[in-house]
Formats: C-alpha cells, sequence, structure tokens
C-alpha cells in the first residue's frame, strides 16, 4: 500500500519593488531552493507592500523612483529614521495604522515559515505573531534576508527573528548591535540568479558569440534596468577622451535614451543595448563595468571576475557599498566623468594593475550566496540537502 502523500513545508516571501534587489534577491533563492530541494520545499512570493499594506503605503513602489531622483533629500529621511530607538518609535506609531492589514495578511497567506527581504515588514512580522496566537494558530519560523551590503537600516534587524542572513560582516556587525543573537546571524553575500554564478568561460568565444571586437580593451556602462544615471553625459565623455576601447552602454528599459545615443557620432566603437537578457554573458566578455553602486549589480559583477568603476551611489543605503568597493580592492569610486576617463585610461595603459583588482573580485565573489541563504532556510524547515 501506498503512504499518503505528504504536503511539503511552505516558505512565504515578503519582498517589495522598492529597487529591483528586493525581487531579485527573492527569485535568486527561491530558483536555488528549487535547484536544491526541487518539490521537498514550495515557495510563494507576496509584495508586502503592494498586496498587503493599507492605504498610501501600498504606492510605495510607484513613488520610489520618485523618490530617489533627490538623493540629498532621500539620504536625509535614511539618516532620520535610522537608529534603533528612532525605528521602534516608528514601528509603534504605524502599528495601530497597520494591525488589520497585517492580521489579515497572516491568515491570508499561512506559511511554515515567512522570510522578509524588506526592511519595513520585519517588525510588523513578528508582532503579528501575536495575532497568530490570538486565532490558535502556530507560529511559523521568521527570517530576514537582508538586501543591503554594508551600510544597512535599524529596520533590518529585529531580534525576535529567527534567523537573520546578511551580505558581508560588516552587516553582521549591525545586526548583533541591534542585539540580534549572534548564533542566529550568518554571512552569506547577496542572493543573485544562478546563471550569474557560473564559471568565466571563454572570453574570447563570448565576444565573438556577441559580435564584439575581440582584441579591443572593453568597457561596460550601465545604470539598472531603468537606464538611471548619467549615461549620455558619461559616454561622450569617454568617446571625446579618444580611448582605444569599444563601449557597450546598457539602457535598461529607457528606449528614449537608447533611441537618442543611436543618433550620435562617436569617435570608437559603441555598441548601444535596451534590456538585456544575456547579461552574465556580457560581464564576462568586458574588461570593466562602470555603474551606480547597487549591491546586486556589485555582486554579479564580482562573479564575473570584473572591475568596478562606481559613478554613483543612493545616500544611506549605498554609502557602505562604495566603501567596500574601494577597501576590497574591486574598484574604485569615479563620481564625474573625468574621473572614470582617468581610470580606463590607466587601466588600459598598465594591464598588470588591472589584472590585481581582477583578482581581487575574484576573492571577493560569492557565487554560492543563493544557495547557502537556501540551505539555511531549508534548515529552519528540517529539510536536509
Amino acid at each position: 500500500m501506498n503512504s499518503p502523500k505528504t504536503t511539503p513545508p511552505k516558505i512565504l516571501f515578503l519582498f517589495s519593488d522598492t529597487g529591483g534587489g528586493h525581487r531579485s534577491a527573492t527569485d535568486a533563492i527561491i530558483e536555488a531552493l528549487q535547484l536544491c530541494y526541487g518539490e521537498r520545499i514550495s515557495t510563494q512570493m507576496v509584495d508586502v507592500l503592494k498586496d498587503l499594506a493599507p492605504q498610501p503605503l501600498d504606492r510605495l513602489p510607484d513613488w520610489y523612483p520618485y523618490m530617489t531622483r533627490v538623493p540629498r533629500i532621500w539620504g536625509l529621511g535614511y539618516q532620520l529614521t535610522n537608529g534603533r530607538r528612532r525605528m521602534a518609535f516608528l514601528t509603534q506609531s504605524a502599528w495601530l495604522y497597520i494591525r488589520r492589514a497585517v492580521r489579515r495578511s497572516v491568515e491570508q497567506y499561512p506559511a511554515d515559515l515567512i522570510v522578509s527581504l524588506h526592511p519595513l515588514s520585519n517588525a510588523p512580522l513578528v508582532r503579528s505573531m501575536g495575532l497568530l496566537r490570538s486565532v490558535g494558530r502556530p507560529r511559523p519560523k521568521l527570517a530576514t534576508v537582508v538586501t543591503d551590503m554594508v551600510s544597512t537600516h535599524a529596520m533590518w534587524y529585529h531580534p525576535g527573528m529567527d534567523l537573520c542572513i546578511v551580505a558581508t560582516e560588516e552587516a553582521r556587525q549591525s545586526a548583533l548591535r541591534y542585539k540580534v543573537s549572534p548564533e542566529r546571524v550568518h554571512v552569506a553575500g547577496i542572493p543573485v540568479a544562478d546563471r550569474f554564478c557560473q564559471p568565466p568561460g571563454n572570453r574570447a568565444a563570448l565576444r565573438q558569440q556577441l559580435g564584439w571586437p575581440p582584441d579591443r580593451f572593453v568597457a561596460l556602462l550601465m545604470g539598472g534596468g531603468e537606464g538611471m544615471g548619467p549615461l549620455e553625459e558619461i559616454a561622450r565623455t569617454i568617446s571625446q577622451a579618444n580611448l582605444p576601447l569599444t563601449l557597450i552602454v546598457i539602457t535598461g528599459r529607457n528606449q528614449k535614451l537608447k533611441a537618442h545615443l543611436e543618433t550620435q557620432t562617436w569617435s570608437m566603437p559603441v555598441l548601444i543595448y535596451g534590456f538585456v537578457q544575456v547579461m552574465p554573458d556580457f560581464m564576462r566578455a568586458a574588461d570593466v563595468l562602470i555603474t551606480k553602486a547597487g549591491p546586486g549589480t556589485i555582486s554579479e559583477a564580482l562573479n564575473a571576475s570584473l572591475p568596478l568603476v562606481i559613478f554613483s551611489r543612493l545616500p544611506g543605503q549605498e554609502d557602505g557599498n562604495v566603501s567596500f568597493v574601494q577597501t576590497q580592492g574591486v574598484g574604485v569610486w569615479a563620481p564625474h566623468p573625468g574621473d572614470i576617463v582617468t581610470v580606463l585610461r590607466e587601466w588600459i595603459a598598465h594591464p598588470a594593475a588591472r589584472q590585481q583588482v581582477t583578482d581581487n573580485c575574484q576573492r571577493a565573489a560569492r557565487p554560492l550566496a543563493a544557495r547557502q541563504a537556501a540551505d539555511l532556510l531549508a534548515g529552519q524547515l528540517g529539510v536536509k540537502p
């Protein structure tokens, strides 16, 4: 007689599209769980703001791009809300407003383990466990995966969480300062998709496949999925410097910028792309990446052993990313287009210096971050690899 089929334990992932990092990290961990555990664990993703938060908090994902376009104001808000006492005051003040939505959410999405990948959900999530007890439901395990790299806001941390997964030792120290038990904090890195975690492969073959010049220095310029930042100014300054390189510009979903750049005249080979599905190949085929200080992009570049030139950061949460890039020797901070030209000229003229940066990238990379996070979460459920 066949034994009855048991229902696999369920993990509920809470994220939100305030920036791309929360969703992409969630996707990467779910992918790793599927690769390593198959159907032994089930998963569900819920946007904690759009799907669960009351009005007007459910509009925050739509407002986020506009909020971050004023970096000084964003940075000021980050600093004013950061700190244990300020965090406690804010979460306590908001509780009466969000309590009904929180209760409705924990009743609507039962799970054996709830994983928060957004700082705004941590304190309400812990507090909601009391609501579960009031309706006779067992308390699920709770975990946080911190998707910021170094400069991590106080709202990421709560001592009531059973597990806290962070990207760096600096983030681990922050967790300890906010009274998370040391045995619950684990350093794994930023989870990125498995396709960014493969061996480098043959650069010459990749360039041939992509249609890039095989024997020139290749600089890859990008500003995230939305094509944000001064990409045109940077590209034009590099072109005016007459450097012996090929410039690859990724405009993402910014089709207007792509069309505009395609009408320009350049002093060097310039290839312009919109949203790219084969970004891992682009990174493995390039010699340097010029980009913003997003933690996911930095982690993907390190996995590709690709030196970084960082031209912008979001004040507060990305300040530490720039320090990380500099102290780890995996790239440089170049906030002005002229600074970028200086770095490129130096690395083209001195290949050995650039090779040292490449070696540092290989040392700092954490290609197993998503799988380590998956193993830690599975361990909370008692599921073995």
